[in-house]
């Protein structure tokens, strides 16, 4: 099985050495020098707190896609979120690093998964809560950013009919379909009809 691939960043060159040095002896995880632009599954930014660098550089790193574990003394709910948009799937508060605890947040992070403080957590969900119910239900939309009408055209599209055979079964017109189907694909950002029904599929939606 090939190693987890680590880079670890700090602008504390002592706290990169106590970090990498930590995870020397946790099997499955080579650590980078530096902070490498590829090659590297998982990033590590250490940080005392959030300054507008550390933000700029969260920023910049959040478009190589890679997910990044954040070891910081504090974080502000306007600073958590900043954070989650900018790729940050796991936080650790400096106090309390161990190796293992963050072995097991880098392989988290690298197996798609998160790690949270209770209190971190517990704010986050407090935010999508009111996102759900200020923002995307005013819209008479769902989480996965779907209205009804637009879950029922999936629904059949994942049943095989076509834009014809969608319209008599929901009364629409031919064009109302289209429109429907087309009005998805741009704003959730998806190739093509397929890819519209494999979105709807892993949201639950269908």
């Amino acid at each position: 099985m090939e190693p987890v691939r680590v880079a670890v960043y700090s602008p504390d060159p002592l706290t990169v050495a106590g970090l990498s040095g930590a995870l020397s002896a946790e099997a499955g995880i080579k650590v980078l020098e530096g902070l490498p632009s590829s090659d590297v599954d998982v990033r590590i930014i250490a940080t005392y707190q959030l300054t507008p660098e550390i933000l700029a550089l969260l920023r910049r790193t959040a478009a190589t896609r890679v997910p990044v574990v954040l070891v910081v003394n504090e974080l502000t709910e306007s600073q958590l979120l900043t954070a989650v948009e900018c790729r940050v799937v796991a936080v650790l508060p400096r106090l309390a690093v161990t190796g293992a605890r963050l072995a097991h947040s880098i392989r988290t992070a690298a197996a798609g998964g998160g790690v949270l403080p209770s209190a971190l957590l517990g704010e986050l969900l407090k935010h999508l809560e009111h996102l759900q119910r200020n923002v995307l239900a005013a819209q008479g939309l769902n989480a996965a950013g779907l209205n009804p009408r637009e879950v029922d055209v999936l629904r059949l599209m994942a049943d095989g009919m076509d834009t014809a055979e969608i319209a008599g079964k929901l009364c629409y017109s031919e064009r109302t379909v289209k429109n429907v189907i087309s009005g998805i694909t741009k704003r959730l950002n998806l190739r093509n009809r397929s890819h519209a029904v494999a979105y709807a599929m892993r949201s639950g939606m269908i």
